[in-house]
């Protein structure tokens, strides 16, 4: 079957100079669209879960909206991926947002019509905007050096920070706002939504011009990118521990941060302390970015793939011991969760990275994405079972063992000289 026709060239800069300058540019747009979209992630995570509750009745199917928001993240991983290969970054990421801005609008009215079935489907492809936001980090490396690539992905992921935390704290206003609207008050935060991922793509359309992916094929290869494609059945060296750490990363957060809020307001916290307990773990998951892409450029990968590990091995046994009355502790439990994952996202996004041919980078970076959507999805669906069998501490404590595989799999494959595509 015959592929696209890739989009037209951009012109190459005529220095190294010229480079840095669009590369500077590239990351200034980036900035701009991931601050947008950063709010457009706080509805997911802090009231999804929340509002299906009300609408399904049924505590285990709690976990269900996060496991059809990363399922649909998953199919617009692979979409994103392929729009991005054949025609740019540019128009992959603004049809990830635009979509995400669909469902969004579409939760608000499922649930003014009280309709769990349009409510389910708008989640599905309110994931696309979650996706848009999480593959932005590639387009921050497209044009930067092979041993700066972790710091121009932490960059455009740290970016984020300032809406992901500011989402989650105007859960009380923007509650009232929709009340006001003769909405549900759930609704608010998903209202925000669609207006932050539709202004994100905007961004993105209008100003991330020239488009890097497509600038960076132009440019001459670094060395160690000019081998010709490894063949799609045969992993590069250091992918697949890439993707194990990308994937368990995503596992363990989402299905503990799932069940916190639940799991709060069983014990009598209300949405405000919940927002609060959201907003501080989602800065802890952005906010350390830059710290993590330096350690990784500095000390490499094996050494950052088993700090991960430890890291979130520590949250799970945290959110394990603490009491359910104790906000201070379930808080500290989540904000190592978010460390624990932005160390685990940098690691990894740095691995397959440099890892992958920039012929076929934009593709295979997909894919992976697809791998991590997945990984969110069985986590989010296995948090609600889990807790209502057992209980929340019990999911934490199997969260935390889980994650500690990235550390023997990182020696071990250190060990066999897969690392030597790592970054160093």
């Amino acid at each position: 079957m015959a592929h696209p026709p890739l989009a037209p060239p951009c012109t190459p800069p005529t220095s190294t100079h010229s480079v840095s300058t669009v590369q500077k540019r590239t990351l200034t747009v980036l900035l701009v669209s991931q601050v947008l979209s950063g709010a457009g992630l706080a509805a997911g995570v802090t009231v999804a879960g929340l509002l299906a509750g009300q609408m399904l009745h049924n505590t285990a199917l709690s976990g269900l909206p996060i496991a059809l928001l990363t399922a649909g993240s998953a199919l617009a991983a692979v979409v994103i991926g392929r729009l991005s290969q054949h025609l740019g970054r540019r128009p992959g990421l603004a049809a990830g947002y635009l979509t995400g801005a669909l469902g969004g609008a579409g939760v608000v009215v499922a649930a003014a019509l009280g309709s769990p079935a349009l409510l389910l489907v708008s989640l599905f492809l309110y994931g696309s905007g979650t996706t848009s936001n999480l593959q932005a980090r590639y387009a921050g490396a497209d044009l930067a050096a092979p041993h700066q690539r972790a710091r121009a992905t932490s960059t455009v992921i740290v970016a984020t920070t300032a809406g992901a935390i500011a989402g989650p704290l105007l859960v009380t206003p923007t509650g009232h706002l929709a009340s006001a609207l003769g909405l549900p008050e759930l609704t608010g935060l998903f209202l925000l939504s669609t207006v932050a991922f539709t202004l994100a793509a905007l961004t993105l359309l209008l100003w991330l011009r020239p488009d890097p992916l497509l600038l960076a094929r132009t440019l001459p290869a670094p060395p160690a990118e000019d081998a010709p494609a490894a063949a799609p059945s045969r992993p590069v060296p250091g992918m697949l521990v890439g993707v194990t750490v990308l994937v368990l990363s995503q596992l363990v957060m989402v299905a503990v941060m799932t069940m916190t809020p639940i799991h709060m307001h069983a014990h009598g916290f209300g949405t405000a302390a919940s927002g609060l307990v959201i907003a501080l773990h989602t800065g802890s998951m952005y906010l350390p970015s830059p710290l993590a892409g330096r350690l990784v450029d500095r000390f490499g990968a094996t050494a950052m793939s088993v700090v991960t590990a430890c890291t979130l091995l520590a949250a799970g046994v945290v959110a394990a011991l603490a009491p359910g009355h104790s906000l201070t502790l379930i808080t500290l439990a989540l904000v190592l969760l978010g460390v624990g994952w932005s160390f685990g996202l940098v690691t990894g996004t740095a691995i397959v990275t440099n890892s992958t041919p920039l012929a076929t980078r934009a593709k295979v970076q997909g894919l992976v994405d697809v791998a991590i959507a997945i990984a969110g999805a069985v986590g989010g669906l296995a948090s609600g079972i889990v807790v209502a069998f057992t209980s929340y501490p019990i999911l934490a404590v199997l969260c935390g063992v889980l994650a500690s595989v990235a550390a023997p799999a990182a020696i071990v494959a250190a060990r066999k000289g897969s690392s030597r595509a790592w970054p160093t």
